[in-house]
């Protein structure tokens, strides 16, 4: 049974000079996408070096990892895993030796990974080794790339294999892989769901790329940005710093995972061309838009976010409303991403560790929290307790994004239907689950204006968590499938 790769965050970089130093602290900024294992792969003359594992960027790398990882091209992987696939063999990148020698890695997932899993046994003869669909992407490229290859190496079969890619594969990707001897080759889903930006910088000899997940890799490494890869779209830049690049001719509208703007990204980062944090303030004034709309007598004394994503919203709401703003909840550095976490005990314990309230702020007070989402509601319900707790007269909550009602099948580790809380019921039902005063959502229409105001030319967002509707043609058995794997496990 194969497993989602999940959300992930990923790097590529091609430069004059050695480029593990660049790799490990581009996955620094990074980590927020994800905390189960890290990887690095580089490549020096046709010799691939790789070191993987489980755990964070700083415990997975040492001084002697460094010392190995030699050469000028390299990729870098950040993972957190969907259900039961948390193991040190789901690390990335993977690897393949033929043709040339290959190393990926990818965020996303394949919505067609079983048949495409059987249709590389049968047809191509290709094993797999582990329950990555990773390793399914990367076997498909590798068994294109043979297909077209000629006598001799030409960037045109590059583009050719994954133009196969794309044609086989269905669902979210975004991939950056090392060709041993020859460069490196980065490439986007022809929907855009997952990001890609590129980015360049002069070094002694032309210019050096980088290609992230996220903007603020660039940032961090003195890289100016290029452009987001375009739906389809894909790049391969040689050894000695030569970029390359083709579009697939049937390419479909951009249509970014909204998601990324309500929680993954940093929020200094611009994905497709929105500033994050942009993003984030817009929603927040819409939400309070709504606020002033169906709730103009409120009685509400406090706005506190529930940190770290919903700082920014929840400061907008306050502006917009005339509304005190306090820190309220202190947030232990040194607890995980409770979303990211295995396991709904491993998740409710977790709360307490991760959130102390400050007492002052909640007591004799009617409180607004803000987060950025409600997912299953643990967390949610852990909070407003402890708000109670705290002596808070009355506990109201606001969410920067709609109700979260349907799984996410393009690399959101989000939990079957079942157990999504707002799944079948509505908006006071939700309240009275939580044991909020009120409930207040952000409606779809008001999140995508807030996103989409950053950028215009993009004619929709990918939202399947709130409306059902998905990008790629999944049916009933797809669902029934996912769901036996997550129990399963």
């Amino acid at each position: 049974m194969v497993y989602n790769c999940p959300m992930c965050g990923i790097i590529g970089i091609v430069d004059n000079i050695s480029v593990n130093q660049s790799l490990f602290d581009g996955l620094t900024v990074l980590q927020h996408r994800g905390q189960d294992s890290a990887g690095i792969a580089t490549c020096n003359d046709s010799n691939l070096f790789q070191k993987k594992a489980k755990g964070l960027v700083n415990d997975v790398f040492d001084v002697n990892d460094m010392l190995d990882l030699k050469g000028n091209l390299g990729i870098g992987h950040v993972r957190y895993p969907t259900a039961g696939s948390h193991g040190t063999d789901e690390a990335q990148p993977f690897y393949v030796n033929s043709p040339y020698g290959i190393a990926l890695a990818h965020n996303g997932n394949l919505d067609n990974s079983e048949p495409l899993r059987e249709e590389l046994s049968i047809n191509d003869r290709r094993h797999i080794h582990t329950q990555s669909d990773t390793e399914v992407l990367l076997n498909i490229f590798a068994h294109e790339l043979i297909n077209v290859n000629s006598s001799s190496f030409k960037v045109d079969d590059i583009f050719k294999a994954i133009n196969g890619v794309h044609n086989r594969c269905s669902g979210a990707y975004a991939v950056v892989a090392l060709i041993a001897g020859y460069g490196l080759v980065a490439f986007r889903d022809i929907h855009g769901i997952r990001p890609l930006i590129l980015g360049k910088k002069k070094n002694s000899s032309g210019f050096s790329y980088l290609v992230s997940s996220e903007s603020v890799a660039l940032d961090l490494l003195g890289y100016e940005t290029v452009r987001d890869l375009e739906p389809g779209e894909s790049i391969f830049i040689d050894t000695n710093g030569k970029l390359h690049e083709s579009l697939y001719s049937n390419k479909l509208d951009l249509s970014p995972c909204i998601f990324e703007y309500v929680y993954f990204s940093r929020p200094d980062s611009i994905i497709d061309g929105i500033n994050v944090q942009e993003a984030r303030m817009r929603m927040g004034k819409q939400l309070a838009n709504k606020i002033l709309r169906e709730w103009a007598d409120n009685d509400i004394d406090v706005i506190i976010p529930i940190p770290d994503t919903s700082r920014t919203a929840a400061l907008e709401m306050a502006i917009r409303l005339n509304k005190n703003y306090r820190e309220g909840l202190i947030k232990n550095r040194y607890i995980g991403r409770t979303f990211i976490m295995q396991g709904q005990a491993v998740r409710k314990k977790s709360v307490r560790h991760k959130l102390n309230p400050l007492v002052s702020e909640f007591k004799d007070k009617n409180v607004l929290l803000v987060d950025d989402s409600i997912v299953r509601g643990t967390t949610s319900k852990e909070i407003v307790q402890m708000a109670r707790d705290s002596g808070a007269k009355k506990v109201y909550f606001a969410s920067a994004s709609p109700p979260i009602r349907f799984p996410n099948i393009y690399g959101i580790d989000m939990p079957n239907k079942k157990d999504l809380i707002a799944n079948g019921k509505n908006t006071n039902e939700v309240c009275d689950e939580i044991g909020a005063d009120k409930l207040i959502y952000q409606d779809l229409e008001d999140l995508v204006y807030a996103v989409k105001a950053g950028n215009k030319d993009i004619k929709k967002f990918e939202t399947s968590v709130f409306t059902g509707e998905y990008l790629t043609d999944v049916g009933d058995k797809y669902f029934q499938d996912l769901e036996k794997k997550r129990h399963s496990t």
